[in-house]
């Protein structure tokens, strides 16, 4: 342990994420193109250039960008014909099971993996009934579902499987993207996501025909000047966000080799701390870069993940209690048979423990640094010094 003597606050506060910007003169470059052919939207070029690139990068078979997240779940829900009761994880953002109901779909909550915090594949083949048509798994801070006991069970009970990857862009198993399995994943471009267009989403599939359908539903149903096919809701990208999309492309490999040190330091600094579990390292697993976990378990630290958070206020540091409380204590989720806390036990404890720290380039070395001797002060020190 260092020193007891209190460590100084930042100047400013500093938040979970920060987006990653590119010179302003860069971005208005793309504007004075867009001003040119005055297109703002309605599948410009931008938007086209963006689902090519980005699709490369990520090697998507096949890649439909959207103006958020969400709408991109609602419309994956849409294609693939969900009803009755989807499968899915209660440590998860309200998203997830939101896209369910408001396409009336029953969530029914599994319980998670104590390890990777994803939805557990022993679990969900205890829920399915004659009204379960799919499978909706979470890849947890980037970490991976298990998706080879996933996909088993999908093919053994002829369900869809979808997978939110919203923090899993650049994820892989075996050198294999993670975005490729399943029958659809969805990403998020928020600002807060490594990679961002300001608001912004996408769906991938591998099958042509399904993204050909996707891509009607995102835009109304409209085939052509004449023809509408599909019953479709408004879920395009704009020109403007997929400007700032192009720009932040660049970016990402700087941004992941910078968050890579962090996470360096983090690990070394607090690896064998008392009370604090690290992200799992998962062999054959390259992680997305998007955020750094730890569990806080109060029986050995000597305080709960709460007072952590309390306590790191103080030195201006808002780290975030994610994901908290669990998606099944939501007043219209909480009635589900299968929001029972008493079969959601790991769940539940998990929501207890984690604790996103600061994790993002610009933070820096020296940043990072700082939050480790902050944790450190907050261990060591008597309470009322906290």
């Amino acid at each position: 342990m260092r020193s007891c003597t209190a460590p100084r606050a930042f100047d400013e506060p500093i938040y979970v994420t920060r987006p990653i910007l590119p010179s302003l003169e860069t971005y208005l470059e793309y504007l004075r193109e867009i001003w040119t052919s005055r297109q703002l939207t309605n599948a410009g070029s931008l938007t086209g250039e963006l689902e090519h690139l980005l699709g490369a990068y990520i090697e998507a078979s096949h890649m439909s960008l959207f103006n958020n997240g969400t709408m991109a779940l609602l419309t994956a829900c849409q294609a693939l014909g969900l009803s009755g009761e989807v499968i899915t994880t209660p440590f998860t953002f309200p998203a997830t099971p939101h896209a369910l109901t408001w396409s009336r779909i029953t969530p029914v909550f599994a319980d998670i993996d104590p390890v990777t915090m994803t939805i557990d594949p022993v679990a969900v083949e205890s829920l399915v009934t004659s009204r379960t048509t799919g499978i909706l798994g979470v890849h947890v801070y980037g970490l991976p579902c298990a998706v080879g006991a996933l996909q088993v069970i999908a093919e053994k009970f002829a369900l869809r499987l979808v997978y939110d990857a919203a923090h899993a862009l650049t994820t892989r198993i075996n050198d294999r993207p993670i975005i490729n399995f399943g029958d659809i994943s969805m990403l998020s471009f928020h600002a807060t996501k490594l990679f961002h267009t300001a608001e912004g989403g996408a769906l991938v599939t591998r099958d042509e025909q399904l993204r050909q359908r996707i891509d009607l539903l995102r835009n109304f149903g409209i085939k052509n000047e004449t023809t509408v096919l599909e019953c479709g809701i408004n879920g395009k990208m704009s020109e403007l966000h997929a400007a700032l999309g192009l720009c932040a492309l660049s970016l990402i490999e700087n941004e992941r080799a910078a968050r890579r040190k962090l996470a360096t330091v983090y690990r070394e600094r607090l690896g064998d701390f008392p009370g604090v579990t690290l992200m799992p390292m998962l062999p054959n697993v390259i992680l997305s870069d998007q955020y750094f976990v730890i569990r806080i378990r109060e029986s050995q630290f000597g305080m709960s993940r709460d007072a952590l958070c309390a306590a790191l206020k103080r030195f201006k540091v808002f780290a975030r209690r994610y994901f908290s409380p669990l998606c099944t204590e939501y007043p219209h989720y909480k009635s589900l048979s299968s929001a029972d806390p008493a079969r959601l036990p790991v769940a539940y404890a998990v929501a207890q423990e984690v604790i996103c720290l600061p994790f993002y380039g610009a933070l820096g070395i020296d940043g990072a640094h700082r939050i480790c001797d902050m944790i450190e002060y907050v261990f060591a020190a008597p309470l009322e010094r906290v």
